[in-house]
């Protein structure tokens, strides 16, 4: 896959949650989970599984710091 986005952390599928029409998918990158929410039919297409390798593409105009 060649993709624009420089953004690109590989995990491994942890979870899938379907709902009616968006499907939240958890990948854990380095021990750090990350959940995007898709379609649920993006998510059928790609045959998403937990224990799936996946790769989670960020690509934002902005990025936003916090502290405690």
């Amino acid at each position: 896959m060649r993709i624009s986005a420089r953004n690109q952390l590989k995990g491994k599928i942890v979870a899938i949650d379907h709902g009616v029409t968006t499907t939240h998918v958890k990948i854990d990158v380095g021990g750090n989970v990350i959940t995007a929410a898709i379609t649920k039919t993006s998510a059928d297409e790609l045959g998403l599984a937990v224990g799936k390798m996946a790769t989670a593409i960020v690509k934002a105009s902005d990025v936003m710091v916090g502290v405690d």
